[in-house]
């Protein structure tokens, strides 16, 4: 199984609490996020990692390279940002399987891809989501599914009592992807997802697993609580 992780963000938002530092660099109980990430792709049985990085991408390699890593490990750095579609493109180039995982490097949801990339595949699925439900949230937008899983609609941000949102976990089919007329710069999720939803090839993978997406500092915080008792 490979997977791609994304994982060139500035971390904007975060800046005030971790400094100019890559955002999935952010020290969660002493560790970086990433390490973290990385963890769950070597209990998912992962056998390859590319890492696509941007901003401070040295801080991130000079930091692995004291790191014991379990899988074959690769990285793409963009030489300006290309977008969360761009960068998948440019890092999907480089993996060999039909199938590959994607996630963000700034959210950790511990989907079982195992049985994700089951589900994907038995759908023929161009990509599939790992979807979380959610309650009283106004911070992400929501996905609609029919009984069988196909994505019928992507919803804007607004406050909900309860919704399905995206988890930040995919799994692409390269060939599915790389045909399309795609842009050097572009979102994933606005200029592909979005984009072509009609084709009816778009599926959500429930799940109920733990998520957390650092991005705001609250939640940052909150991961270092959360983190105790999940990694102790």
């Amino acid at each position: 199984m490979e997977a791609i992780i994304l994982a060139g963000g500035l971390g904007t938002r975060l800046q005030g609490v971790i400094g100019a530092q890559p955002k999935c660099m952010a020290p969660i109980n002493g560790k970086p996020f990433l390490s973290y990430l990385l963890d769950y792709l070597d209990a998912q049985k992962c056998t390859r990692v590319v890492l696509s990085l941007g901003y401070k991408h040295k801080v991130v390699i000079d930091w692995l390279e004291t790191q014991d890593i379990y899988f074959e490990l690769d990285f793409m750095v963009e030489s300006e940002p290309l977008g969360t579609g761009g960068a998948i493109l440019g890092a999907i180039e480089e993996c060999e399987s039909d199938d590959v995982v994607v996630v963000n490097g700034d959210t950790l949801f511990l989907a079982d891809l195992k049985q994700q990339m089951s589900f994907h595949k038995e759908h023929n699925a161009a990509t599939t989501l790992a979807l979380k439900e959610m309650k009283d949230f106004d911070r992400y937008g929501v996905v609609n599914t029919n009984s069988s899983g196909l994505i019928t609609a992507f919803e804007e941000k607004q406050f909900r009592k309860e919704g399905q949102i995206n988890g930040g976990v995919y799994i692409i089919n390269r060939e599915a992807y790389m045909q399309k007329p795609l842009q050097e710069k572009f979102s994933f999720e606005k200029d592909y997802l979005e984009k072509f939803l009609k084709e009816k090839k778009f599926y959500g993978y429930k799940s109920d697993s733990y998520f957390i997406d650092i991005g705001v500092p609250a939640d940052y915080e909150k991961a270092q609580a959360d983190f105790k008792t999940i990694f102790p």
